[in-house]
This record gives structure tokens, sequence and C-alpha cells, in this order.
């Protein structure tokens, strides 16, 4: 009814997850980088959860869209099966063959295991996607965590996703589940959002429809923020209901006293457990409707996706509204806070080089730079620092906790070098000349893995401590891990580099991920460094 009275080009407020209208929140970005991070691990689970209507299958979306070609994927829409059934769902949703007069545990995993294997040599990988998995039995989950034991002599053959309701990571901790729980190699918990996120929700999606974006006052979206608690459905509920409540009216603006009228309509406010039955009901509601939608569509919107996710916004659809009989009076918009270049743009500049990220990592050293600027590592060395280059995952960067330069792959193979400094909000700090901060599912899918950071020995000559070796960097050695462990053992030769110091080494390696070679080599003194916290290393500012 509103539509023409406020000359949208659609509905701006439906409860269905339309990419035309994602809004993609920082939360919403780093939980797709974690999903997408855990996919691109392989094998294990993946574990996403929230409340109701807080976006998770929003994510999902994204996330299907964002999946490389080679992959193929088993959706599990209805959790509540026994084993036998989910087994005969996933053969299904992957089109395996089978004897519906034999449909045994065995016969299942025999005839899942041979396309394991035979889309693995074919250069595929599959994906298990669980929705609702709150509501998986324990006999169900202990089958899904055996489906993992599904194997080559290198690699895991299927990666599964859990995505559920915050009742899963209470399920997940129970003691009879641990070996499954230890499985799980990337997990997020999708927050609401706060109000400056609502705010930006709200403008978003008046924008797309080519509405106004001073539409709600700044008071009624304070009081649309209180009554929804920053969950994306409630607020989409609200204010559908506000807006056509305004129409009724003829209101041309959205008044609190306005979201107020919609919030007891809605959530049926005058009564504290008729609002709690009226939210369920709603959310339960809008949640078959958002599935229904979500699984229904046939063709991917995955250009749209791409679009949003890098800050763009697909066009508005091009024919005019019609005109209302009593159209409203045109009030000039607010002027959006106008956004920095998509970490894409950003990378095409050619200054972003390895040596100018080099300057930058030195500056955070607090080292001087070169009088021709042309920093490298051999003149590293001269300030007392090393370069340590190699490979790894998002995880491993955070965990060295150092200012790392990563290096970025553009489509015309050209490499862009820039210095991480650190996570603002859930999104990384990328300085160069200043601090710049660029969603984590727009860095994570430009940068190839590999890494430079710069650290600093104990000592000039401590670049490795190796078994077998006599020297007072082992008695060194043998001082952090005593300080770490707070346990110090008697030895006859403090300064040899023995069995047992070498046995302490690897346990300490196994703890933070590392290469268990009890070689105390440049990571492994990097995280003694950070473990002991007596050495003036910069470190990643991480804040909320």
């Amino acid at each position: 009814m509103y539509q023409q009275y406020f000359h949208f080009n659609e509905l701006p407020f439906s409860i269905a997850p339309d990419p035309h209208f994602m809004y993609m929140s920082a939360r919403h970005q780093e939980g797709l980088a974690h999903l997408l991070y855990g996919i691109n691990m392989g094998g294990g689970f993946v574990a996403l959860t929230g409340e109701v209507g807080t976006g998770k299958t929003t994510l999902c979306r994204c996330l299907l869209q964002q999946l490389p070609v080679n992959i193929d994927i088993a959706l599990i829409l209805n959790p509540k099966l026994n084993a036998v059934e989910l087994l005969a769902t996933i053969c299904d949703e992957l089109s395996i063959g089978y004897d519906k007069n034999q449909q045994t545990l065995k016969n299942f995993i025999d005839k899942i295991n041979q396309y394991l294997l035979t889309a693995y040599a074919n250069g595929r990988r599959t994906v298990l996607l669980i929705d609702e998995a709150q509501n998986l039995s324990l006999e169900v989950l202990e089958q899904i965590r055996l489906l993992t034991n599904l194997e080559t002599s290198k690699t895991k053959l299927l990666q599964i996703i859990l995505v559920g309701q915050p009742e899963l990571k209470q399920i997940l901790n129970r003691k009879g589940l641990r070996q499954l729980n230890q499985r799980i190699t990337a997990r997020y918990h999708l927050l609401p959002l706060s109000l400056d996120e609502t705010r930006a929700y709200i403008h978003h999606r008046l924008t797309v429809c080519n509405g106004d974006p001073g539409l709600f006052k700044e008071r009624a979206v304070r009081k649309i923020y209180q009554f929804s608690s920053g969950i994306p459905r409630l607020i989409n509920i609200l204010c559908d209901r506000a807006l056509l409540g305004a129409y009724a009216t003829n209101a041309h603006t959205i008044s609190p006293d306005i979201i107020t009228r919609a919030a007891r309509e809605t959530l049926a406010l005058d009564s504290p457990s008729r609002r709690a039955n009226a939210a369920i009901a709603l959310m339960i509601f809008s949640s078959i409707a958002t599935g229904v939608y979500f699984f229904s569509q046939q063709q991917p919107a995955g250009h749209q996706v791409k679009l949003i996710l890098s800050g763009q916004f697909p066009a508005p659809d091009s024919n005019p509204a019609i005109k209302s009989p009593q159209p409203a009076p045109k009030h000039e918009p607010v002027a959006l806070k106008t956004e920095v270049k998509t970490f894409k743009a950003w990378l095409d500049d050619p200054s972003l080089s390895l040596n100018a990220a080099m300057i930058q990592a030195l500056k955070a050293w607090k080292k001087t730079a070169p009088a021709d600027d042309r920093a490298d590592c051999n003149y590293m060395k001269t300030v007392d620092l090393h370069c340590l280059f190699d490979k790894a995952n998002w995880k491993d960067i955070l965990e060295l906790d150092r200012p790392a330069i990563l290096e970025f792959s553009l489509a015309n193979e050209k490499k862009r070098y820039a210095l991480l400094t650190g996570i603002r909000k859930g999104q990384p700090v990328i300085r160069f000349n200043e601090d710049l901060t660029f969603p984590l599912a727009d860095v994570l899918s430009l940068w190839d893995g590999y890494y430079l950071i710069l650290w600093q020995p104990p000592r000039p000559d401590m670049t490795e401590i190796v078994p077998q070796q006599t020297s007072a960097n082992v008695l060194w050695l043998r001082q952090q891990l005593s300080a770490i462990t707070g346990a110090s053992t008697s030895v006859n030769e403090p300064l040899f580099f023995d069995e047992a110091l070498k046995a302490q080494v690897i346990n300490f390696q196994r703890r933070h991920h590392l290469m268990a070679d009890g070689i105390a080599g440049a990571r492994t003194l990097i995280h003694l460094d950070n473990s002991t916290g007596v050495g003036d290393s910069p470190h990643l500012e991480i804040t909320d």
C-alpha cells in the first residue's frame, strides 16, 4: 500500500533474504570470512551460530555464491532425522544412487566414501551444510563426526558446516561430543547489529529502493533499536509496520510515536507474555518464509552479491514508481557518509610495492629507514632485524602477532604489498602512510597466503637453536620454557640441547600449532617472545 506513497521502487523491508537488499555489517563480513576460511582450509567442521533473525541465512546465501566452481554442496534443511535418514538425504543431495531395499549405515557410508574418492580424484571437493543444527540428535551428531573419517592419507574428503541457534554451542560443549568439538577448525557467533549498524542497515535498504534515507528520524531509529535489540528480521518487521502506519495517517516521516505503535501491534507490548509469544510467532513464521524463499531460488545472484560485498549497490529498478494521488512533499535526503575505496580498487595503486611496505614496517618497529629509501632484508640486518617470508593462513598470521606485510595477487598477475597492523572491530587495519580498514572477506579474497614479517632475535646470533647444540643460547631456551611452564628441572649440562629439552620444545610447538620438529627457529622464537612478554617487539593492535 505504501510503496507508491513513499515513491519506492519496491518494498524496502521484506523479510526474504533478497541479495538486492543485502547489508553486510562488519559482523556479517567477519562471519563470512570465518566460513570461507574454514572451507579453504579443507576438512573438519565449521560452526556458525546466532540468535534467530540475526542473518545466518543471509551468510549462507553469500557463502553458496562465493564457493569455488569445483565444490559440490549437500544441503540438509530438516535435521530431525535419524542416522540412516541423514545418510540417505546426503546421497539424494549429491545424486548418489543406492538400493532403497538395502538402507543400512554401512551401505550408505560405502556409497558416500566411493563418491568422495571419485570427486577428489577429479579435482572436486564436497561440502555438507546443515541448517538448524541445534535440532540434531546426539546419535546423528556422532554419525556426522564419523563422516570426517573419510579421508585420504593427506586430506579430509568432506567439509561440514553446522549452522544453528546458540543452543548448538551448548550441545557441542558436552563432554560426550568433545571429539567433534575438537575438529571444528573455524567457528563464529553472529551477534545482533549495534545502534550505528542498525541506522546504516535502515539507510541502506531505503537507498536501494530509491527511498529517502532520512525518512526515519534519529529518535525513531533509536526506538527501533530499543525494540528490536538489533535483530535484522525484527528491524524489518517494525519498519514495515511503521511505514504502513505513516501511510495510514498521511505522515511523511517516521517518528518515535509511530515506531512505538508499530511495536505494540507487532510485538504485543501491552502484555509481556503476549509480547514474547507474538515475537516468537513472528520469527517462526518469517523463518519458514525465509527458508522457502532462500532454497527455492534457482538462479544465483552472484553478480549482485559481489557488488554489495565490495561496497557497491545494484542499480534500482529503472521503471518509475506510480505517482500517488496524494504525493508526499520532497525532502532533502540526509547525506550518507562517503565510503573509502573498495579494497580491490585501493590495490590498483602501483605504489603499493614491497619496498614501500617494508618502509612502513620499519616505521612500525621505530627503526631508521635507509637514506635512499631502498629497504631490503640485507638492510634489515643492519638495524638488528630479520625477515621471515612464508605462506600461512589468516589464523597463523594473527597468532604470530607481528605487523605483517601481506602479498596480494591481482588479475593481471601483478603483485601488491601492504602492511597489516591490527584488527579494528573485526576489520583488518592496513597501513600505507595512514591506517585504513577494509572488510575481512575482501582482504582474504585477494590475499594469496604469502607474508613477510620482520622479527628481532633475542640475541644477535640467535636465529635458530637446534638439538645436540651446546651454547649459552640453549640455557636461555631452558629459562624461557621454565618461565612459561612454571616448572624448572635441574640438569647436569644446562648448556647442552638434550632430548628432554627437545621434548619440551615439541610440546610448546604443538600448543601453538607450529611444526613440531624440536628446533627453535624463527616462528618458535617469536611465539616464545609472545608468551613471556619480555621483548619490545611491536604487536598487532586488536580493538573491539
